[in-house]
């Protein structure tokens, strides 16, 4: 009780000043006519900053024997002096007729560096949250609510849009980008400013690894480790076996994604050389290189990837094909291959150290590449054949024909580019592409679908049950009955789930057919974002419904039942066992 008392006048101080500084970031990007007001700017940032420093500096002394509150202060007052050092250097550099007129047109670094420190002070919110509340699944439910909200008020704000946007609009936005689906109610890119896809980049890309990943991250970067409930949500969330080693995993996830997106960056990048129509070309190569990563399928070019500029450059489609397959992969998946890749080669150039290398594959990583190979390479056949006369005619050589076929296929796992028009699709076509969606990605990606390891379960238990087997044996390996339970649950939410929303929106918008409807629901459910062209005309009602499609088909709706029954508990008598009659 008397630490309490003793923190209590900490805390509040604390509050007040993350609310200034959440009112200031809101007016100060938010509102493009607030820059009338610069005098008060003047006044107002220099002030808030250094109280910022000053309350850091009196926490670093007061609290020298609380690790977390000496480690996170001293990271603080580091961040908020450099922000000062860079500042000063700008001025400097960029000298004009003044100071205080520099220092207002260099005034973004600190600007920027503030509202870096803003979300590092909302993942310790976050972490508080989680030593109050102990139930991951309703927590990784909350954390997506939560930043779909977040979006859509930021969304809402004058300077992020070129005319006014409506609130249903601004959610389904936001929520097609925290669900990395990609479908859109108005052009990314002329209805919002560079500010607005701003927000929308950073809403999928936290929306693509999760905000309790990196709030796990900064909080374990910035402050002495995890706690033991921390690591207890992410071995759950993320589905990892070790709880020792579950806060160097997500480290590693992280920097694992921004890196692979750095280089998916620099290679889009170098491929716009040769075209004129994007002037932007680094803020476009990066929005693009993490929209491709995190399976989002958001676009700055009016016509998505089909732009004129773009639906020929080859090269940049197989670099965003790659980006997308490694998202949907997985950190996982990639890790699992690059270890027997280490191994194998210590055994190649080692002659007396070798390693036993048989088992460092596991079962999962088996079936989730097989899985992932033969549906896109499935998938790019299938479209060579079907589309010929549609989508694949306007390319003239072989190779551009197999890319664009090869990239429906991967796009059509969750990513949501597209390199054609999707309204030229043959119905063989979008009812192939209609599975595909739906398989979607692998568990533990940024993508959606039911997941490729649900759909290999379900469909090695047929042949099991053929066989009169009562486990489905793979190899040496025998599958977890837990899991195929699992796999047909998933399934039989996701058809009705499914199933309710084509019916939903054929009574909100009778206008268009069934096949439209299907690949509507389909891609919104598997969070996909490819479209027939129908979103912007959906009507109120219509969008609420993709919206909770959207929203469930992210978390998993199974995910949410598992949090909110969790609490009934676990029965240890057993009933008599009945059998059902089925066939």
């Amino acid at each position: 009780m008397s630490l309490w008392r003793k923190t209590s006048l900490t805390n509040i101080v604390v509050w007040f000043l993350d609310l200034g500084l959440l009112a200031f970031l809101i007016f100060d990007f938010g509102f493009e006519n607030f820059n009338d007001f610069r005098k008060y700017k003047l006044i107002v940032l220099p002030s808030l900053l250094f109280a910022l420093i000053a309350f850091n500096f009196y926490k670093y002394y007061r609290y020298r024997k609380d690790p977390d509150v000496h480690r996170s202060s001293k990271i603080n007052l580091f961040m908020l002096l450099l922000l000062i050092v860079l500042e000063v250097i700008m001025i400097m550099a960029n000298y004009e007729t003044s100071v205080v007129e520099t220092f207002f047109n260099a005034r973004y670094v600190i600007e920027y560096g503030l509202l870096f420190y803003f979300f590092i002070r909302l993942t310790f919110l976050l972490r508080k949250v989680y030593s109050i509340y102990f139930n991951p699944a309703i927590l990784f439910v909350g954390s997506f609510a939560m930043i779909a909200l977040a979006g859509t008020f930021l969304l809402l704000l004058p300077s992020a849009t070129t005319n006014d946007i409506s609130f249903t609009d601004a959610l389904f936005t936001a929520t097609s980008a925290t669900a990395v689906t990609g479908l859109i109610v108005v052009d990314t890119a002329k209805d919002f400013t560079p500010f607005g896809q701003t927000i929308i980049m950073i809403l999928f890309q936290i929306g693509g690894l999760g905000m309790l990943t990196f709030t796990s991250f900064f909080a374990y970067f910035f402050k002495s480790g995890a706690s033991f409930k921390e690591s207890l949500y992410m071995k759950d969330i993320l589905g990892h076996d070790k709880l020792n080693s579950v806060m160097r995993t997500v480290m590693q996830i992280v920097l694992f994604s921004l890196v692979l997106e750095g280089i998916g960056a620099l290679l889009i990048y170098y491929s716009l050389a040769h075209i004129d129509s994007f002037k932007h070309r680094g803020f476009f190569a990066v929005f693009h290189a993490i929209s491709a990563y995190c399976n989002a399928g958001f676009s700055i070019a009016s016509d998505g990837l089909y732009d004129t500029g773009l639906r020929f450059n080859y090269y940049m489609q197989w670099v965003v094909m790659a980006l997308i397959v490694f998202g949907g992969l997985g950190y996982h998946i990639a890790y699992n291959v690059i270890q027997y890749f280490k191994k194998l080669v210590t055994n190649i150039f080692s002659k007396n150290d070798r390693v036993f290398i048989s088992r460092v594959i596991n079962l999962n990583t088996k079936i989730v590449l097989y899985t992932t190979a033969i549906l896109i390479v499935g998938g790019a056949v299938f479209f060579l054949f079907s589309e010929q006369q549609t989508n694949l005619l306007e390319h003239k050589t072989a190779f551009g024909k197999f890319t664009t076929a090869m990239f429906s296929s991967v796009t059509s796992r969750t990513a949501g580019f597209n390199t054609v028009n999707m309204a030229d699709f043959t119905i063989p076509g979008l009812l192939f592409m209609i599975f595909l969606m739906w398989v979607g990605a692998s568990p533990a990606s940024t993508g959606g679908g039911i997941k490729t390891t649900t759909f290999a379960l379900a469909t090695l238990n047929i042949f099991s049950i053929a066989r009169n087997k009562k486990y489905i044996e793979i190899g040496t390996r025998r599958i977890a009955t837990e899991a195929v339970q699992r796999a047909f649950a998933i399934i039989s939410i996701s058809l009705a789930s499914i199933g309710t929303g084509v019916l939903l929106l054929l009574i909100f918008n009778p206008e268009f057919s069934l096949i439209q409807i299907a690949f509507e629901v389909f891609s919104a459910f598997s969070t996909v974002g490819l479209s027939m062209g129908i979103t912007s005309q959906l009507s109120e009602y219509s969008k609420y419904v993709i919206i909770f499609l959207m929203f469930f088909g992210r978390i998993g709706l199974l995910n949410l039942m598992i949090g909110l029954l969790r609490s009934v508990g676990k029965t240890e008598h057993t009933y008599p066992e009945e059998n059902i009659l089925i066939n």
